[in-house]
């Protein structure tokens, strides 16, 4: 049965039992050890990355649970504020939809800090999709989609508390439980305490080394489930305040000090409504709703910026099985953004931008007994903002037999830039910011990617090969070549384009050891001042070795995670502050994890080979000056963290 309020991540695994002994003994307990990642079946290439993959890191939010992923990068934005972003096929993370449950969220104002929005352990799976994604979520994936699923009201009742501490002064409290009112309403709460509270700069540069961050981060959630109706619904509340800049006067005579603060509240409440009419067939239709206030009042320096944007989304879908080959999605979206900035440097700017966009969409699968299957999506949006624009995508898989598959992808991607809020950590450079006139963007990305489980030695070798390119048509260009005394965010006078080969293989070496390796090239080109350039601050490739044991009982888990960064370009150098690139380092990761019966206990590490960019900021000794710059970040900003945790497990409340 086909469901529209997908449920990633909760099947249960296939295990056989000796039926004939189960007379002889009272209980039994299989013990099975679900793999972390696992390709996501159906035509688009992705991977859904499970809490067994999520627990051999710490986690404490999505911005940290890619540590062994080979495809997905985090980097830090700037060094002042602790603003992030991720990486998915050598672009930044304004490309990657990034959802909730399937609804588009995280956009615009939201997109700085969001990684940090996310808690681990409320996360249930991740799922990662490569290049044009489906159509049925809109239009803005351009290098893929991100898609988080949480832990649901109506799993099995209990109460799961998770307390962590690093020796970067940073502490947690996370805490979630459900209750199960009746056999169908169930409801849910998540708690969420964050405080990084200390005052590290370990490179001396006057400034600290990150942000102290206090956040409060609250979720309620209900879900009603009965034969022909499904309601899935909730509000959430995130209270964020971020605290950063100079520790003491670098310079004699200055008045005050470079500060840094970053208040924000943000509001949110969706509600999914399916009606199942039917089950043999799949048949459904679905009402998805989700609005969200994000306001954030920003000091950077003299600077002061204040943004609220307010969205409103709404899809309405139906998706039936025609037949155990054909199937059709089809269905119509809504989308309001309201935005309004204030910026305060010199003279106070205001800005108001309303978009609103209606769409629709269509979308046919074809499946012929799993050996071939294709969809193909179309959908056409209007805007209020660029009028009508159409957005066509095509995947393609063939497994004609049990060692291979191949995937082919294209599609086209289109976004609508909100480039202050999207970028405004820009602000804490002491360069003037200079935004045009910015176009829609829009981009085609294709894929080629197969597959191979090789059987060897009594297991299966796993090898992953795939090449995406990536090219704009219009684009929405940060530009810090051109003039050294700004930052311009300009629309693209040239080619601009991205291609990544990635190749990656895992073997089980022996019971309970799992071994993967991977190596990805990236070469990204955008035009900048009439010059077809690297993209600064991205490296050219990289390379990961991860090693997973779990001992035969299951009561000890060993984790470690290599990683080797390649070089890359930075900015065009200005009066000799800083080198014309950044060369290649590792970073090393491990983590050693106790289980018991309703608990577990876990310490680890990051980045233990301890390295760590050395100039971080540009002339931090003069934060008031043009050539000040915390935004030239390509690297740890910090050098080795330690941290324990202990997650306990509790039965029904």
């Amino acid at each position: 049965m086909m469901l529209t309020l997908p449920t990633f991540g909760q099947g249960n695994d296939s295990l056989q039992t000796d039926t004939m002994k189960l007379h002889q003994i009272n209980e039994v307990t299989v013990t099975s050890r679900r793999a972390g990642t696992r390709k996501i079946a159906g035509a688009v290439n992705g991977i859904l990355i499970h809490r067994e993959e999520l627990f051999k890191a710490a986690c404490c939010n999505l911005g940290e649970s890619f540590i062994t992923n080979p495809s997905v990068d985090v980097n830090y934005s700037d060094a002042a504020t602790g603003a992030k972003q991720i990486k998915l096929l050598g672009l930044s993370g304004t490309y990657v939809q990034m959802l909730t449950e399937n609804l588009p969220n995280f956009r615009g104002a939201a997109a700085p800090y969001s990684l940090d929005y996310v808690p681990g352990p409320w996360m249930n799976s991740i799922q990662v999709s490569k290049g044009a994604s489906s159509v049925r979520n809109g239009y803005e994936s351009i290098t893929g989609q991100i898609d988080i699923e949480y832990l649901k009201p109506d799993n099995d009742e209990g109460a799961t508390v998770n307390l962590y501490g690093n020796s970067m002064s940073r502490v947690e409290a996370n805490a979630d439980g459900n209750i199960h009112l009746d056999d169908k309403l169930s409801t849910e709460v998540l708690l969420h305490y964050q405080n990084d509270y200390g005052h590290h700069d370990a490179n001396d540069d006057g400034f600290l080394d990150q942000p102290n961050v206090r956040q409060y981060n609250l979720q309620n959630r209900w879900k009603w489930k009965g034969n022909h109706y499904m309601f899935h619904g909730g509000i959430s509340i995130v209270k964020e305040k971020r605290e950063g800049g100079q520790t003491h006067h670098t310079v004699p005579n200055t008045h005050h000090l470079y500060q840094i603060g970053i208040e924000t509240n943000r509001y949110e409440g969706y509600m999914k409504h399916a009606f199942i009419l039917d089950p043999e067939h799949g048949t459904n239709i679905a009402v998805m709703t989700n609005l969200s206030m994000h306001q954030l009042d920003a000091n950077y320096g003299n600077k002061h910026y204040d943004v609220n944007q307010k969205n409103a989304y709404a899809q309405l879908l139906f998706e039936t099985n025609i037949t155990n080959q054909h199937s059709l999605s089809a269905g119509l979206s809504l989308n309001h953004d309201y935005l309004s900035e204030e910026l305060r440097v010199k003279n106070e700017e205001y800005a108001t931008a309303v978009e609103t966009v209606l769409g629709a969409y269509a979308q046919y699968t074809y499946n012929l007994n799993d050996k071939v299957a294709a969809m193909a999506g179309l959908r056409a949006d209007h805007s209020s903002r660029y009028g009508t624009f159409v957005t066509p995508r095509f995947h393609l898989k063939l497994t004609p037999n049990e060692i291979i598959s191949l995937r082919l992808s294209v599609g086209k991607g289109y976004r609508t830039v909100w480039a202050l809020a999207e970028n405004n950590y820009l602000l804490t450079s002491g360069r003037q910011l200079v935004i045009d006139d910015l176009k829609q963007e829009q981009a085609w990305n294709s894929g080629l990617s197969s597959s191979f489980y090789i059987p060897l030695f009594g297991k299966t070798f796993k090898l992953n090969v795939e090449y995406y390119h990536t090219h704009f048509n219009e684009q929405a260009v940060i530009d810090y070549d051109s003039n050294p005394t700004e930052i311009r965010i300009t629309n693209l006078d040239g080619k601009s384009y991205s291609n990544t080969f990635q190749i990656d293989a895992s073997y089980p070496v022996v019971k309970g050891l799992e071994l993967t390796a991977a190596w990805r090239w990236n070469d990204v080109k955008s035009t900048y001042g009439g010059k077809l350039m690297e993209k600064p601050l991205t490296s050219r490739y990289k390379g990961l070795v991860t090693a997973s044991y779990k001992t035969p009982l299951g009561l000890w888990q060993f984790d470690a995670t290599l990683q080797l960064n390649g070089r890359g370009r930075m900015p065009t150098p200005v009066n000799g502050l800083w080198d014309s690139c950044f060369h290649a380092y590792e970073q090393v990761s491990a983590q050693i994890t106790r289980w018991f019966r309703h608990f577990s206990v876990y310490i680890g590490g990051e980045n233990l080979t301890g390295f760590r960019q050395k100039q971080t900021i540009i002339n931090a000794a003069d934060p008031w000056s043009r050539t000040f710059d915390p935004t030239m970040v390509w690297g740890p900003v910090q050098g080795a963290m330690f941290y324990a945790g202990i997650r306990v497990n509790s039965g029904r409340l």
